[in-house]
């Protein structure tokens, strides 16, 4: 009965809930340059209409961190889950603002702590892309029941949702047996050095921020939840030859055509296959229901790629004229890793194809680089999430592996589960990058009550 109220109240709010995503998707919050104060203000805003408490932590001035939480509160026999949706809580704002009694010493956590994460920055776009849109960037227009905007696909509408799941949590916390903590941070389209990563490994309440698994709202399209991510290994290559004039090619081949030969070999490493992989993992991931999910979110052959490496050179660039024989090339490759390879095993056989060309070196691209990461497929919140999912949308959504990079790493390498749940990623970063409002408001209503069941358990 609460639940079934508690989507009522999320109907009810719809409105309201568009207007906050149309509001952040106005505020610029491009990375580069990383400036999410406009952003921050729109989700404060929207927090203090209903009455929830925030810590602003900014170890970069204008790329702030927006943090709430509570303490867990033991439920007693005055609060049952029959309370009415709308009854006022008995704590004074005050109190429950804070995770610290009044030395200061953190309370007693007789629950869980979920982490409800998402970001405020978002990709850049160049003022040539502008021109190409039907709807101005930051219009947050709505047409045909989609709200238009660079990053509302990754991850503003995602943000916006759990930012509005934690309110409907918090305003019924004296019912939760665990307690729910918010983190919209800046600073994950640079790797988080000034948002997640600052607030696990840097700030002095880390530990509130840590948590016991991490629920965010990237994009994954609702019919999955992803529960790992591939590695990142990112490089700079460079290739020296002798110059000459163009026309003496018997001289020198040039480091141009010596980089293109050193990319077909870099390229081979795709079938590289010389790692290990929990058969427990690889049984999972082999199943059709996992396969067809990837295929259909990520694209025809997304499959395929999950427990190989991939790699991509992003950038060449070499030579002063186009009729001298350039003596310098560089170039840029990401290589992306399975679950199973780390970046040393990879790096051992790069240096052995070196071998075979002497006047080329490399060297690795440490901030950008990451291990790939996973936790357990089937989880207490995995399973929540799968279970109002199912309620909301009639299809179960299925946990799977992520080709690309989140926050959510930083969960994981500290063993903490992670898991992403949000709405497509289709058009993401692409010229009118939109979301399907239903889509959005069915997300609020899934984020939410999964929150609740775990926190809770389920009616």
């Amino acid at each position: 009965m609460f639940k079934a109220a508690l989507l009522e109240t999320i109907d009810a709010d719809r409105q309201d809930l568009v207007s906050f995503l149309q509001s952040l998707t106005r505020a610029d919050s491009s990375n580069p340059s990383g400036d999410t104060i406009a952003a921050a203000c729109v989700v404060t805003t929207f927090l203090a209409s209903r009455d929830v408490p925030v810590t602003l932590i900014a170890p970069k001035s204008d790329a702030p961190n927006i943090t709430s939480t509570f303490p867990a509160v033991s439920q007693s026999p005055a609060h049952s889950r029959s309370s009415s949706l709308h009854q006022s809580d008995a704590h004074s704002p005050s109190r429950v603002d804070s995770p610290f009694n009044d030395s200061g010493i953190s309370k007693p956590n007789p629950g869980p702590r979920l982490i409800m994460n998402g970001h405020l920055d978002v990709f850049p776009i160049s003022e040539s892309e502008k021109s190409r849109w039907t709807h101005d960037p930051l219009s947050g227009d709505v047409e045909d029941n989609r709200l238009y905007g660079r990053g509302v696909v990754d991850m503003k509408a995602g943000t916006a949702a759990i930012v509005a799941a934690y309110t409907y949590i918090f305003a019924h916390r004296h019912l939760l047996n665990g307690t729910a903590v918010l983190e919209a941070v800046s600073d994950e389209e640079n790797g988080g050095k000034w948002g997640s990563k600052y607030l696990l490994n840097d700030d002095d309440r880390k530990d509130i921020w840590s948590g016991d698994v991490n629920l965010n709202a990237e994009p994954t399209g609702l019919q999955s939840i992803r529960f790992a991510e591939k590695g990142t290994l990112r490089m700079t290559f460079t290739v020296q030859a002798r110059s000459a004039h163009g026309a003496f090619t018997h001289l020198s081949e040039g480091a141009i055509r010596i980089g293109t030969r050193l990319v077909t070999e870099l390229v081979k490493l795709e079938n590289f296959s010389s790692f290990d992989v929990d058969p427990e993992i690889r049984r999972y991931l082999s199943r059709e229901e996992v396969r067809s999910t990837i295929d259909e979110i990520m694209g025809a052959g997304a499959s395929n790629n999950i427990l190989k490496p991939t790699v991509n050179i992003g950038t060449i660039s070499g030579g002063t004229k186009v009729n001298t024989i350039p003596g310098d090339c560089r170039f840029e490759v990401d290589i992306r890793l399975p679950i199973g390879l780390v970046a040393r095993t990879i790096l051992s056989e790069i240096d052995g194809i070196l071998e075979a060309f002497p006047g080329a070196d490399y060297e690795v691209q440490e901030a950008a680089s990451n291990p790939p990461n996973s936790c357990a497929f089937d989880h207490a919140l995995t399973r929540a999430i799968a279970d109002n999912a199912e309620h909301i949308l009639g299809r179960r959504p299925v946990a799977i592996p992520s080709l690309g990079a989140t926050d959510a790493k930083h969960w994981r390498y500290k063993g903490i589960p992670a898991y992403s749940f949000g709405l497509s990623p289709e058009g993401m970063a692409g010229i009118d990058e939109s979301v399907d409002l239903d889509d959005y408001i069915s997300l609020v209503k899934i984020l939410t009550l999964a929150a609740w069941d775990f926190l809770t358990g389920p009616e």
